[in-house]
C-alpha cells in the first residue's frame, strides 16, 4: 500500500499543505495563512473554528479514496481528535471542539487522521535511522506556541494522560526576571505566568518591550534597539544583535530561555533515559546555536544535582536543535495517516504508536 496522502500542517501563522508518499516524499507544496485570530481578529471562536474546517476541507481534492493526514497545532485528545484549546489559533480556551467529527461530517468522502503538530514532528524525527537505538526522545517546539512530546521507544508509544494529553509545557507555571526584577505577563490562553507567556515568539516580543521600558537608555544604545528603530522585523533584529554580541540581546535571550530550561532540567532529572532532547519551531531553529548555548548556560549554572558538576557533557550531548526539514509535521502527518491505514485498529492512539515505531520506508525500527 503506497497511497498518495494529502498532508496538512496547521500552525498559528501558516497552514502548509502537500502531497506525501512513502517513496516520493513531499510534493505539490503550498502555504496559506492560518484562518485563526491573527488573520481574523475579533471574530468569535466558533466562527474561527468553522473557518478552520472550511480551510482543511478545501485543501483536500475530490478524489476517490482520498486520505488526509492533519498535523494540528492545538492541545487535543489523541484518542478522539477532540481539540481542547489552541491559544495561538483561538485565544483563551472555550468548549472542546470535535475537529475530527466536524471534518468527517463535512467531507465524508475523505479518510481523515488528526494528530497534534508536535506529535507529528516527533514521528518524523524518530523515523531517522540514526535514532533507532534511542530509548526515549523528547521533542520541544518553541514557536508561536510551546509544547513538547516524549516518545517511549521501549513501548513504541507517546503516553497520554486521562484527557489524552501529553507535554503541554507552554501552559505550566513559570517565572521570569528582567533587569533584576520579576516580570508577570499573560499567556495567549488568558492565564498569567505560563512558560509561553515569556518564551514563545509573541512572549519574547513582549519581554523585549518590558526591557525597553525598564532600561530605555540601554535599549537605545543597543544593537537590538538600533535595528528596531530602523524598522527591522523583531526576529531579524534579535538574531543580528545576538550575532554581533549585543549584551542587551544576550540578556533578553537568557531571560526568555530560563522557563524552558527549568522544564528540560526537570525532564532529564525524572527521566535520565531520555537520549535526546531535540528543539524545533521558529524560535529555536531561527536562533539555532544562540538558543542552544543559552539553554546550556542555564543548565550549567543550575544543573542537575551532582551530574551538572561531575558530568556536564552528559546534558550537552543530549541537547540538539533540529535542522530544516528534520522534524516536519507534514511528513509526520503523512506517516501517521499511512500507518493508521495499515494498522488493525486505525484509531488515533494506534496510529501514533505505530507511526513512532516505523521509519519513513515502513520498516520496523
Amino acid at each position: 500500500m503506497n497511497p498518495s496522502i494529502v498532508a496538512i500542517d496547521v500552525g498559528g501563522t501558516h497552514l502548509r499543505r502537500a502531497r506525501w508518499t512513502e517513496t516520493g516524499g513531499l510534493t505539490e507544496r503550498t502555504v496559506l495563512p492560518s484562518p485563526g485570530k491573527e488573520r481574523h481578529p475579533g471574530e468569535p471562536v466558533d466562527r474561527l473554528q468553522a473557518r478552520m474546517v472550511d480551510a482543511l476541507c478545501d485543501a483536500v481534492p475530490f478524489e476517490a479514496g482520498v486520505v488526509a493526514g492533519i498535523s494540528f497545532g492545538a492541545a487535543l485528545d489523541h484518542r478522539s481528535g477532540v481539540v481542547y484549546a489552541s491559544a495561538p489559533l483561538w485565544g483563551p480556551a472555550g468548549e472542546p471542539f470535535d475537529l475530527l467529527d466536524a471534518l468527517r461530517r463535512r467531507r465524508p468522502d475523505v479518510t481523515w487522521h488528526v494528530v497534534n503538530d508536535v506529535t507529528a514532528a516527533l514521528v518524523h524525527l524518530a523515523a531517522a535511522p540514526g535514532r533507532a537505538r534511542h530509548r526515549r526522545i523528547l521533542l520541544a517546539t518553541i514557536s508561536t506556541g510551546i509544547a513538547c512530546r516524549l516518545l517511549d521507544r521501549t513501548t513504541g508509544t507517546i503516553p497520554v494522560d486521562g484527557c489524552g494529553l501529553q507535554g503541554e509545557i507552554g501552559h505550566l507555571p513559570a517565572t521570569a526576571t528582567l533587569a533584576g526584577r520579576p516580570v508577570e505577563l499573560v499567556c495567549d490562553c488568558g492565564t498569567p505566568g505560563h512558560v509561553a507567556a515569556y518564551s514563545s515568539g509573541p512572549g519574547i516580543r513582549r519581554m523585549a518591550e518590558v526591557l525597553r521600558q525598564r532600561e530605555p537608555d540601554r535599549w537605545r544604545d543597543s544593537r537590538l534597539g538600533a535595528e528596531h528603530e530602523r524598522g527591522t522585523a523583531f526576529e531579524d533584529a534579535f538574531l543580528r544583535a545576538l550575532e554581533e554580541g549585543d549584551p542587551l540581546a544576550h540578556d533578553l535571550l537568557t531571560a526568555v530561555t530560563g522557563p524552558v530550561a527549568d522544564v528540560l532540567r526537570t525532564a532529564l532529572c525524572l527521566s535520565p533515559d531520555i537520549d535526546e532532547v531535540a528543539l524545533t519551531g521558529g524560535v529555536a531553529v531561527g536562533l539555532a546555536g544562540h538558543y542552544r548555548r543559552a539553554l546550556l548556560g542555564h543548565l550549567e549554572r543550575n544543573g542537575l544535582y551532582l551530574t551538572g558538576e561531575r558530568a556536564p557533557e552528559w546534558i550537552a550531548d543530549r541537547l540538539t536543535v533540529c535542522g530544516p526539514g528534520e522534524a516536519d509535521g507534514l511528513v509526520g502527518a503523512g506517516i501517521a495517516a499511512l500507518t493508521a491505514l495499515r494498522a488493525a485498529d486505525p484509531g488515533p492512539s494506534a496510529e501514533i504508536a505505530e507511526a513512532a515505531g516505523h521509519r519513513i520506508g515502513g520498516e520496523p525500527l
